[in-house]
């Protein structure tokens, strides 16, 4: 699957409406309540762009639903870069032979995890994962069939969906599927294409330099969509749905999915003059003050400093890494609804319109 030239599926939608979904990340609680959210019906055409295992509890179930859905006909799943699971038991036995084993225990889950507490088979650090293979690729025939039919790409007549991204100076089917797959911070390379290119793969908050925003980026100057809305990565995610209404709109609108508890503002708050946004791959800091619930810290590279809630903090060491935390105050109105993220003894970590950050007030 990573070193194949691009896999394409071509597609004609009929007028039919398209609705995208990428980077799922077994994570089938978002998935299902985006499909409800959305109004899935057999009337749509699903475009799932890759990366819909891994990271997550349900990895197994999340694959085993998908296929239910494809059933229909009018399912249609990219590979992304955790969905190449065959590797393991195929053609790349040998890198994953030493590697699987530490991977299984880092994420405490995936996909070979729970085929093998299907198999009532305990991963531990003594396990021999060799000897298993034929097991699970004979227990498991199915799954492992779907996983392998899966196409890097899938094209229509205005569009193109790939999990990553994809090269204009290139012929489509002279790329090569890893590339594809994995195609990190592909907005930023200042591509241009004339059929409208929608990926997954990077989280789009990570693209903006002083804010989180999990919505849908529409970049209209260079026809690509972005839609990795953090599912299951960020604590602040959401799963994102793209919804284009028939072949050839650019009408484009979103819904998304997350289960924060939704409240309404009571009292106005004046947004902050300045902020910052520490993210995964530039998150180590400095802990200048620990506190029970607060530390005040100092990020590494910028020695911007902000409050950062401690649990958030990965050791208890003076240098350590964090998770993703902004300082943002939400400049919001009386009667805005927001989403609440983390209820504080200062105020409330939320999300509005996407956007995560502090509210000082009441909510009702």
């Amino acid at each position: 699957m990573w070193r194949e030239k691009l896999i394409i599926k071509r597609l004609d939608t009929e007028g039919r409406r398209l609705i995208a979904v990428s980077d799922i990340h077994a994570n089938l609680p978002y998935f299902k309540g985006l499909l409800d959210k959305l109004g899935f019906s057999d009337g749509d055409e699903l475009i799932i762009v890759g990366d819909f295992l891994e990271k997550g509890k349900y990895s197994l179930e999340t694959l085993r639903f998908i296929m239910a859905l494809c059933q229909k006909g009018n399912c249609h799943v990219l590979c992304g870069n955790c969905d190449t699971w065959p590797d393991a038991v195929d053609s790349e036995l040998g890198f994953w032979r030493d590697k699987i084993v530490h991977y299984m225990l880092f994420w405490r889950g995936g996909l070979i995890w729970d085929m093998l507490a299907e198999l009532d088979i305990t991963v531990t650090e003594e396990l021999d994962f060799e000897p298993l293979v034929p097991i699970l690729r004979e227990r498991f025939m199915p799954e492992w069939d779907f996983l392998r039919s899966l196409p890097h790409a899938i094209e229509t007549e205005h569009y193109i969906f790939v999990h990553g991204g994809i090269r204009p100076d290139i012929p489509l089917r002279e790329q090569i599927g890893g590339d594809c797959m994995k195609f990190d911070d592909f907005m930023s390379c200042g591509y241009s294409f004339d059929k409208w290119v929608i990926v997954g793969h990077w989280p789009v908050m990570l693209y903006l330099p002083d804010r989180v925003c999990a919505n849908p980026i529409i970049d209209r100057e260079h026809h690509i969509i972005s839609i990795d809305g953090g599912c299951t990565l960020k604590d602040d995610g959401q799963l994102n749905g793209l919804i284009i209404p028939h072949e050839g709109s650019e009408d484009f609108s979103f819904a998304s999915y997350d289960p924060f508890p939704v409240r309404r503002v009571k009292t106005a708050q004046r947004g902050g003059e300045k902020s910052y946004y520490i993210r995964w791959g530039d998150n180590e800091v400095q802990v200048l003050r620990r506190g029970a619930e607060f530390s005040l810290c100092r990020h590494v590279r910028t020695g911007y400093e902000m409050e950062i809630l401690t649990k958030y903090l990965y050791s208890d060491e003076e240098f350590c890494k964090c998770n993703d935390c902004t300082d943002l105050v939400l400049e919001l109105r009386e009667g805005d609804e927001v989403s609440v993220v983390e209820e504080t003894s200062r105020g409330y970590l939320v999300k509005h319109k996407g956007v995560s950050g502090w509210y000082w007030g009441e909510l009702i």
